[in-house]
């Protein structure tokens, strides 16, 4: 199917009626007994004779839910000019030889250690930048067609950019981002590894190593796909563009701010078709498939919450040192955590309507509370009870708060002038910076008042500026970092269907699968923040997605951010795959 033809692209969430007539109430008693006896036989043939008062309840609930409607799906896009290279490409993809040869390229990316640093100094400054240059020396050796045939430019020395030029100008480039970086490994934990962090080991099933799954498998999909229909002496009409920055596990400061500057300039603002950056896959949920491309960010805040007091000897203690007041300010903070609302308004209320409408285990009283959720509030609460249930969904549906950083005091036998804490927030997709400011200066104003402490936030002066005080309590932006949460991509858009299609048609075309509905996909968010952050001028469709196979757990569990980080080499062999699948569809696209 051409995913420029109009019916792959997702159907409007509202539909226009016209009035009926006015039937009598025996006849209408006999349309809703026969849409609710076909329902019913519907969930009772997929589901069997087991789930009959889920079917039941299902089906009766079914006379005001429109599963479309809260979560309309498309079917399986594939490139129609270039059906026959994407075919042989696939074929190729199922290779044992293949396989070997992506296994390699992974393996040696992670030997290439590219680990970055909090803190570290501006480039050219810093000399811990500098192992960057063996990974450029790498990417040029193993991907000598790339390098031939792109044009690259290298952005504050160490990001990249290449741009593979179509040959209609007129068209936006597709934008494929990814980051060279890794996160240390703890010297300490090396022993505790399977394989050494460093190696690229594969044991015939799994590759093993720093980066592995965190980015290196995302930056080095991109380029197999391109070096491989480079092979095929394939020329894009639509240009790509490909931005790795370099310090993303540390906040982009060096490499996506500046490659950010580059791509404005250069191309413009929303220059792009649409961007896809490192992010979501897809897992097994509630015995389904459920991909789920994150359409949004968090928002971010570290709030540095200070206190200082009269230091002295240890021998004359006050009824509460900093360190004492500052412990419980702490607690505090623990006892009184955010409370999450799953507003309708939300992606994570989208994906759980997603789950409601397509995904066959779903507990049938959460799934008849989500329908009627639609409507009810009093029906979404407890739909909300039942989800948060899962710690991971509850933290992404609200602001969460974590305290992460503490110090104190220099000896032993004097009291500590100064104590302070680093409280971590991931702000909710609708919620503000500003809001957990305010959040935060409330909370602690009446200990600020129990400890007689001068307070003030961000700022501003709350209380005592004036008035004698023992100490003081100061909240700031830790690290001046404070980031709103996301702008949201829109999911009624082409552009989304071109990425929905594209997750379909890959995940069944490395299964040999025919259905559309063998994989939900299903708007979600990051509850990190990647290099996206940088880049909200070039594009209102920013997705971020990858494709990784998580099986049934998440990325976390390939070991991300801690040991034996790992990728299932099929896995990434299937990440090619859709790499592939997008950079032809998205070739063909027309909105």
């Amino acid at each position: 199917m051409s995913p420029h033809k109009g019916d792959t692209l997702l159907p409007s969430t509202t539909a226009e009626v016209a009035p009926a007539k006015r039937s009598t109430s025996a006849g209408l008693r006999f349309v809703k007994g026969l849409l609710v006896g076909i329902a019913l036989w519907t969930c009772l043939h997929a589901a069997g004779v087991a789930r009959v008062p889920a079917c039941l309840s299902d089906a009766l609930v079914g006379e005001e839910y429109n599963a479309e409607a809260q979560c309309p799906q498309v079917s399986a896009v594939t490139p129609e000019k270039s059906s026959e290279l994407w075919s042989s490409l696939g074929e190729t993809l199922s290779t044992d030889a293949f396989k070997t040869r992506a296994v390699e390229w992974l393996g040696g990316a992670v030997r290439v250690p590219t680990q970055s640093f909090d803190k570290m100094g501006p480039v050219g400054e810093d000399p811990r930048w500098e192992v960057f240059g063996p990974f450029h020396d790498y990417l040029l050796k193993a991907f000598p067609l790339v390098h031939s045939t792109l044009e690259l430019t290298k952005v504050n020395t160490w990001g990249l950019v290449y741009v593979w030029k179509g040959s209609d100008a007129s068209l936006k480039p597709l934008l494929l981002a990814a980051h060279q970086d890794v996160v240390p490994v703890n010297p300490d934990t090396v022993d505790k590894w399977t394989h050494p962090p460093f190696s690229g080991y594969f044991d015939g099933e799994r590759i093993w190593g720093r980066g592995s799954s965190d980015d290196k498998s995302g930056l080095i999909a991109i380029m197999s796909t391109i070096e491989s229909l480079l092979e095929r002496n394939f020329q894009p009409t639509r240009g790509v563009v490909l931005t790795f920055g370099f310090d993303e596990e540390t906040s982009g400061l060096h490499g996506a701010a500046s490659l950010s500057e580059y791509l404005v300039k250069t191309f413009g603002e929303n220059a792009f078709l649409l961007l896809v950056d490192e992010g979501g896959g897809f897992a097994q949920e509630y015995d389904g498939v459920v991909a789920t491309p994150a359409v949004a960010e968090k928002g971010y805040i570290d709030v540095r919450v200070e206190v200082t007091s009269p230091g002295g000897h240890s021998s004359v203690p006050p009824s509460h040192t900093t360190i004492g007041i500052l412990s419980q300010l702490l607690v505090h903070y623990e006892a009184n955590p955010y409370e999450p609302i799953l507003s309708r308004d939300t992606p994570m209320y989208w994906k759980s309507q997603c789950l409601a409408a397509h995904v066959p285990g779903l507990p049938h009283k959460l799934r008849k509370a989500l329908k009627k959720g639609v409507k009810s509030d009093h029906a979404l609460k407890e739909a909300q009870k039942e989800l948060f249930k899962e710690r991971a969904f509850r933290a992404l549906v609200g602001t969460t708060q974590a305290i992460d950083l503490i110090n104190g005091g220099v000896k032993t036998n004097a009291l500590p002038e100064q104590a302070w804490a680093v409280v971590n927030h991931r702000i909710a997709t609708d919620s503000s910076v500003d809001a957990v400011k305010e959040h935060d200066t409330a909370l602690l104003k009446s200990l600020a008042q129990e400890f007689n402490l001068s307070y003030a936030a961000f700022g501003s002066q709350v209380t005592g500026e004036d008035a004698p005080a023992y100490g003081t309590l100061t909240l700031t932006d830790a690290w001046g970092t404070a980031l709103e949460p996301a702008p949201i991509s829109p999911i009624d858009a082409p552009e989304y269907a071109l990425l929905s299609g594209t997750i379909k048609a890959t995940y069944n075309a490395h299964r040999s699968l025919k259905k559309d509905d063998s994989i939900v996909v299903a708007p979600g968010i990051m509850s990190g923040n990647t290099d996206t952050r940088y880049y909200w001028a070039l594009t209102p469709h920013i997705y971020r997605y990858n494709h990784h196979n998580s099986g049934n757990g998440t990325a976390l569990s390939n070991g991300v951010h801690t040991i034996n980080e790992s990728i299932d080499a099929d896995a990434f062999v299937e990440m090619i795959r859709f790499f592939s699948t997008l950079i032809l569809n998205a070739d063909e696209f027309s909105a």
